[in-house]
């Protein structure tokens, strides 16, 4: 009997401290002036600049890619200067969800690293692929709102342009129904990757194609064939 007591008691206090966190939780938003919507809203905001700036073109199935912030080092000095200034934009969204900037501190100097090492011709483009401060101030503010907020939701982060089409469409009064179909969901949030492998079949079929033509042209030239 005592144990089915304590067994009781500890239920009732794991489902009092799930309460007074997420008591603490909307505490914490109100105190910025916020709602969960509003973060989430935002957050998709700030992982839409972050995919236009560092990965707009991915490699399929991965979160490797480049954007507007690697074509724009193509141009010396003043595209690594419009970089830094748009990438700016990132730490003021993170800042309206109540990020502290010691926590921003980290992406800033990612930023400035960016910008020098822009200004190197050639080499500076191609490592502005791997520098991706945008996409770091990303990682850094929904840790921030993981931890303080209590969102652990990561949809509205990853694909957030096709996930808000997605979000609309599924909520169309006729044809929602089809849109939540998870096997559909999966297929139109990963158009990119299975464009982009269409792409890469296509390209590895030419290039053995043509490899295949050469070497048969060059056997029947030499008599090797």
């Amino acid at each position: 009997m005592d144990e089915v007591d304590t067994m009781s008691k500890l239920k009732m206090q794991k489902s009092s401290d799930a309460n007074i966190s997420e008591i603490d939780y909307q505490a914490r938003l109100a105190e910025h002036g916020l709602t969960r919507e509003q973060v989430i809203a935002t957050e998709r905001k700030l992982a839409k600049f972050a995919n236009t700036m560092d990965s707009l073109v991915r490699i399929p199935f991965t979160k490797q890619g480049m954007g507007a912030d690697a074509a724009l080092s193509t141009i010396p000095l003043a595209g690594d200067l419009a970089g830094l200034a748009l990438t700016s934009y990132a730490f003021i969204l993170g800042r309206q969800l109540g990020v502290p900037a010691h926590k921003m501190t980290p992406a800033v100097r990612l930023a400035l690293i960016d910008m020098v090492v822009g200004i190197v011709p050639g080499i500076g483009t191609l490592l502005d692929i791997f520098i991706r401060p945008s996409r770091k101030t990303l990682g850094i503010v929904h840790e921030h709102l993981h931890d303080e907020y209590g969102i652990t939701e990561t949809m509205h982060m990853d694909r957030p342009f096709l996930h808000q089409s997605l979000e609309d469409k599924q909520q169309q009064s006729r044809f929602g129904f089809f849109w939540r179909n998870p096997i559909v969901a999966w297929l139109y949030l990963h158009i990119p990757d299975i464009l982009g492998l269409i792409v890469i079949v296509v390209i590895g079929l030419g290039l053995w194609a043509m490899i295949s033509w050469l070497v048969s042209l060059f056997g029947k030239t030499t008599g090797f064939g």
